[in-house]
């Protein structure tokens, strides 16, 4: 435990392995040693190796993040929402600043590439740049209802609320949660996974040198004890989550138990619908884009391809855009060993039961690297009572199922348990129309294979890829994290008075 535990620069400009600082809690401006004693390795997933080490939490620890933002919380929302704003706005200039090192965090603690960190970093810039404009829109609207006789509607904050994020984008998942919650008046306190908590380490750092009050961010690192502790919190009154559908399906129903406000995004199988008219070359390179991209470890990832009729040509140019992937430059690695031979699972399983390897990144490495690793692979001939079918895998596997109709296609991806993104590839109006009105999921793309609305539109999918009502971005991540306050007013007494008057 000799090295230091201050935010200081993150020195790497390659993918050459680099250590970097042991972390600790950010609570009420301070760094704070877990009160457990204990420390979990960091690890580099492309070499395998650790980087640094993280404090583990108690829920002493998150007691104490949440007394620190109490303590703020009162003069955080008496702060106008324009003075707020002035925050943001630095917050985004700071990220901006430091946007090449960010990247190259994010992509050490997670094993991705670095362009795929820069669009993890640029979506979260995106969304401070979202929240830093509520002060511009955010009035709540007002009318004379009656002669005399005014209602107004303000937007109130609702005091301590908390985000338990994933790993697979460090920046970009709290930063869906944490700039809209700050923006509306809360104090905030985030739970990064244990796996990739530099992130939120460097964007603690970065809220405090853009001016925000110590209390109003705050962040616990930790494990179970630590989520479970967040999510029974009395004094937390709202928690977001993103993370497995299970997961999400039991914090959902333990923190709605409590009476707070909970918003949990679960698991995924997005359904790529391709007919025959599909424009093969860009059909072929967006779905091989969206397969693969962070290594098929995100949400959005077309793994289902429902191939409608005879699409062979297509098939034909998505296996040979896969071949040309370069492992370690075009794709990264996996998060952790357990995770790779999880998705070693799903292929070989597939394989015996009657699926064909098409494209087969078992074995494939990056030399010299060590980590964890799966080249992409494709999986033709798929049916839904297989594994690799109809789970998440989250992983470089593209499974190809076969239908004659569209009618069918829709009905099996009405079958999904999950309905987070969908999309068609087509030439043609109609059957775009059709598909967009009939495929049962939040975002549906329409040769678009990674269907991500961009703000002021917000994510969220249907089905048990969401528990909560609303979505986490947008408009709607802004009123999830506040409440609508209506005042009715008279002043003086109208002298044709009606009922209401």
């Amino acid at each position: 435990m000799q090295k230091p535990t201050m935010p200081q620069p993150f020195a790497a400009k390659s993918y050459a392995f680099t250590e970097y600082v042991n972390l600790k809690n950010w609570i009420g401006g301070a760094w704070k040693e877990g009160s457990s004693g204990n420390w979990l390795d960091i690890e580099n997933p492309r070499h395998g190796k650790t980087m640094g080490k993280m404090t583990l939490s108690t829920a002493k620890d998150v007691d104490a993040a949440v007394e620190a933002a109490k303590k703020a919380f009162p003069a955080w929302r008496a702060t106008p929402m324009r003075e707020r704003a002035q925050v943001l706005f630095r917050l985004k200039a700071l990220m901006e600043r430091d946007l090449d090192e960010l990247c190259w965090l994010v992509s050490h603690e997670n094993g991705k590439t670095y362009a795929e960190g820069k669009g993890d970093v640029e979506k979260g810039i995106e969304c401070v740049e979202f929240a830093a404009s509520l002060h511009m829109m955010a009035d709540g609207g007002q009318l004379d209802v009656s002669r005399g006789v005014n209602c107004r509607v303000t937007h109130e904050p609702l005091g301590v609320v908390a985000g338990i994020v994933p790993f697979n984008f460090p920046v970009m998942v709290p930063m869906w949660m944490a700039p809209n919650a700050i923006m509306a008046g809360n104090a905030f306190i985030l739970k990064p996974s244990e796996v990739v908590p530099y992130g939120a380490m460097k964007l603690a750092a970065l809220f405090q040198e853009a001016g925000l009050p110590d209390g109003i961010f705050n962040v616990v690192n930790g494990q179970r004890e630590c989520v479970e502790a967040i999510v029974d919190h009395a004094d937390i009154k709202a928690v977001g989550f993103v993370g497995s559908t299970k997961v999400a399906k039991i914090l959902y129903a333990r923190g709605a138990a409590t009476g707070k406000r909970m918003l949990c995004l679960g698991s995924a199988k997005n359904h790529v619908v391709v007919v025959p008219d599909a424009d093969v070359q860009l059909t072929s390179t967006n779905i091989v884009a969206s397969s693969y991209g962070c290594a098929g470890q995100r949400c959005m990832a077309s793994s289902l391809m429902v191939a409608v009729g005879d699409v062979q040509k297509i098939i034909d140019g998505i296996a040979d855009n896969v071949r040309k992937i370069r492992l370690g430059e075009d794709m990264g690695s996996i998060i952790s060993g357990a995770s790779r031979e999880r998705i070693l699972k799903y292929i070989e399983d597939a394989q015996k039961a009657g699926a064909k390897v098409l494209v087969d990144g078992r074995g494939q490495n990056v030399d010299g690297a060590g980590g964890h690793w799966i080249g992409p692979t494709v999986l033709d001939n798929v049916t839904l009572d297989m594994p690799a079918g109809c789970e998440e895998i989250f992983g470089p596997v593209l499974s190809i199922v076969h239908t004659k109709t569209l009618e069918e296609a829709i009905n099996l991806q009405h079958k999904s348990l999950y309905a987070n993104g969908a999309a068609i590839f087509t030439t043609s109006g109609a059957v775009a129309r059709t598909a967009a009105d009939r495929l049962e999921a939040g975002m549906v793309g329409i040769n678009v294979g990674v269907p991500v609305p961009r703000e002021p539109f917000s994510f969220g999918g249907f089905n048990s890829s969401k528990f909560g009502h609303g979505d986490i971005t947008g408009w709607d991540g802004f009123r999830f994290w506040s409440r609508p306050k209506k005042v009715t007013e008279k002043w003086a007494a109208a002298s044709d008075a009606s009922w209401m008057s």
